[in-house]
């Protein structure tokens, strides 16, 4: 049967088109190869180009060519049904195993006979801490992460200071070295001695690595155990000795809060508050936020050691399963790792709390570079095949040169995402790919940093993200060509950006209202913040108030 139909499928048949210009008469007559791969109005459109035929006919020829496509390919089908069945019934093809693939084939393609789907442990997960987060037992989980957050802390306390005082130890026996060297030493004792620093190094960095991976896996499991087990006990009235632990355990913490004295107190803020109105018929509300404050601030756990429940976290709590979820934009280079920079401190901040929802934060990492990996594969493929189609027209090979190199590298203005339940404010961290052209003063609104913006504002609205932090002047340190008249003009294309991405949000989700925070680096001076913020008022429209008198 499959050899009739490649033989049917591979026929050439000749499309021969009259016409007449005048008295004169003309054939076209064209092979074509079936099954025919190509548009028929794509194909029509290069006959009429490549033979230089007349305009007046463009809209028969067209038709002629669509009705004998379809004439011969439907030809084509009879022909391989009849080649079919008379399979069949010669007994070439086994019937029940037809009927049995025709039944499988059916079964997999139609809803009704489909498996219904299981219910995965962090589904149910998910359900279970949704419930108990929105009920009494709310205190107790939040005094429960808090406690595995200090135990967690305390390891990561020991190994800095391990590894702090193993660096002051090689420092005192390299300098050593270094005094004699040229005396009884040589470079290559250096270097010998260099390098078992360096392996010491990394031999005490992976032992705690280690250490902090499965301490993090045991917390992970127990506190989902436990989460289960107090889920499945609340439903019973009459356990006692539960409700007894709920009482108890936020009091002990709440001692130990007293005793330790000294509240917590952050570094001062600027901050200014906008409410605006978008849109042309239907207005839609949103509020935005300028803020003087660094963007991992927003990530990291406010604490003083000890010091019991944190109200912060209730928020991120509750809405960690919502409709109302808090992102923050990273403004990274091009490797998926977290070995430096920011990517560095925000893994850091990530690895000081476990997250008992969502997969540890190298984890993920490793899915984005295998997505990348195949991503970047496959479009390579592509290139290659409109490459070597090129060279047959005679085209150039630069794109193909460019797509072979760093697969495992994302381009300016594309960006990953990960998530997170162990952070202080946000729930996801969109890491945006930027280089060193933002820092010039010369980008406009067609920058790939820019339309990185557009995108992970189109996230958003798709998945429940109403509130997002960004970097106004897209960068996270201030450097000396960043002058006043260079931050102006930034502030105010990405004020201008930002506000006409955010009317085509009420096409992409009906209007829904959101938060938008601006963030300046924390180096900026209290008059360059007030500049921007008289800025802001006049590129969006800010909603005026109304202030009441009564008449006596």
């Amino acid at each position: 049967m499959k050899k009739n139909r490649e033989r049917f499928c591979n026929r050439e048949r000749e499309f021969v088109y009259k016409f007449k210009v005048g008295s004169q008469g003309f054939e076209l007559r064209v092979p074509l190869r079936f099954p025919v791969q190509e548009n028929a109005s794509h194909l029509h459109g290069r006959l009429m180009l490549l033979h230089n035929l007349p305009c007046f006919i463009e809209k028969d020829l067209k038709e002629a060519l669509s009705q004998f496509i379809e004439e011969e390919s439907l030809r084509d089908y009879d022909r391989d049904a009849e080649a079919a069945l008379e399979a069949v019934k010669s007994g070439e093809v086994d019937l029940h195993q037809l009927a049995s693939t025709w039944a499988k084939a059916y079964a997999e393609t139609t809803l009704e006979h489909a498996r219904p789907e299981e219910p995965s442990w962090d589904e149910d997960f998910a359900d279970v801490y949704h419930d108990l987060i929105h009920s009494p037992a709310s205190e107790t989980l939040l005094n429960l992460e808090h406690n595995y957050f200090v135990s967690i802390s305390e390891l990561i306390g020991e190994r800095d200071v391990e590894l702090k005082k193993l660096r002051e130890r090689q420092g005192i026996e390299m300098e050593k070295v270094m005094q004699e060297l040229g005396k009884s030493l040589t470079d290559q004792d250096v270097n010998s001695l260099a390098a078992q620093h360096f392996e010491s190094q990394q031999d005490l960095e992976n032992k705690w690595s280690n250490e902090l991976k499965q301490s993090t896996a045991i917390q992970k499991q127990e506190y989902q155990e436990w989460v289960i087990k107090l889920h499945q006990d609340l439903k019973n009235p009459n356990n006692s000795s539960l409700s007894e632990e709920i009482k108890v355990q936020p009091s002990q913490f709440r001692e130990s809060a007293e005793t330790n004295g000294r509240i917590y107190e952050e570094q001062r803020k600027l901050e200014e508050s906008f409410t605006i109105h978008l849109g042309a018929q239907l207005k839609t509300m949103h509020n935005l936020r300028l803020l003087r404050a660094d963007m991992l601030d927003f990530c990291k756990h406010r604490r003083n050691h000890r010091s019991g429940v944190k109200l912060h976290r209730l928020q991120t709590a509750l809405s960690l399963y919502s409709t109302s979820l808090c992102g923050l934009v990273l403004l990274v280079d091009n490797r998926i790792n977290s070995y430096s920079g920011i990517k560095r401190d925000f893994a850091t901040v990530c690895q000081e709390c476990t997250d008992f929802h969502f997969p540890r934060i190298e984890e993920q990492l490793e899915v984005v570079q295998q997505v990348v990996l195949y991503a970047r594969t496959q479009r390579s493929s592509k290139l290659k095949e409109s490459h070597e189609s090129g060279n047959r027209n005679g085209g150039s090979d630069d794109k193909s040169k460019n797509a072979d190199r760093n697969y495992l590298n994302i381009l300016p203005g594309e960006f990953y995402i990960t998530r997170h339940s162990n952070l202080s404010e946000i729930h996801v961290a969109f890491h945006l790919c930027v280089d060193d052209n933002v820092k010039s003063g010369n980008i406009t609104a067609r920058d790939p940093a820019i339309m990185g913006l557009r995108n992970i504002l189109k996230v958003c609205c798709t998945h429940d993200i109403t509130t997002i932090s960004i970097p106004l002047l897209l960068v996270h340190d201030m450097s000396e060509e960043m002058t006043i008249p260079w931050c102006l003009r930034r502030a105010e294309l990405v004020f201008k950006c930002v506000k006409g991405f955010m009317m085509e949000m009420a096409s992409w989700d009906g209007g829904i209202s959101r938060t938008v925070q601006f963030l300046v680096p924390q180096s900026i001076s209290e008059e360059m913040f007030y500049q921007l913020s008289n800025m802001l008022p006049q590129i969006f429209r800010v909603s005026s108030t109304l202030t009441l008198t009564s008449k006596h």
